[in-house]
């Protein structure tokens, strides 16, 4: 099987699994959370975009991509990751600006993603991918795929429920002990 082919084909068979898993795990998890729990969960993905600091090994160690092209994409996963944490920080806060740096962030995600997508077009990429880049492009880009689709959904269908205050969290070894 061609490279460009194995890619395609991990990709899609990455989005059909997260899909599934979402729909049957994580989807009817969410919606017994409060909102900021909710998008906070779909939000650590995006804490670990720093991956793409892996394309400098990468091009070093042949990956055809051009230097504006690799800080493209750093940049913006860079960017991406920074966004998220200071909206998952925003969210444990319960801070007003929370729902906003989350819709900065699924609008940059989806900008970035388009922009890589038609940068590696261009650059013709996508039979070049081998090793970390590979697995980077065939799993994790589809799990951020994934999740910024789940963050959309409750951005916009809990639009009306307000960022409540944090809840106390009580371990259950600790709630049997304060019942003692």
């Amino acid at each position: 099987m061609a490279l460009k082919a194995a890619l395609a084909l991990a990709q899609i068979i990455s989005i059909i699994l997260f899909v599934t898993a979402a729909r049957w795990y994580l989807v009817p998890w969410l919606r017994t959370l409060n909102r900021a729990n909710a998008l906070t969960v779909l939000l650590w993905p995006h804490a670990f975009r720093y991956v793409a600091l892996q394309a400098y090994s990468a091009q070093q160690a042949g990956f055809p991509i051009s230097d504006a092209g690799m800080q493209r994409i750093v940049y913006g996963d860079i960017g991406g990751m920074v966004l998220a944490f200071a909206a998952i920080l925003a969210l444990r806060h319960r801070s007003r600006f929370a729902i906003a740096l989350v819709w900065v962030l699924v609008a940059s995600t989806i900008f970035d993603t388009a922009a890589n997508i038609s940068g590696g077009i261009r650059e013709h990429l996508f039979g070049a991918a081998t090793g970390v880049t590979w697995m980077v492009v065939a799993f994790y880009v589809p799990l951020l795929i994934v999740m910024v689709r789940l963050t959309f959904w409750q951005l916009y269908t809990r639009r009306a429920e307000v960022v409540s205050p944090p809840v106390l969290i009580v371990p259950p070894r600790e709630a049997h002990a304060m019942q003692a």
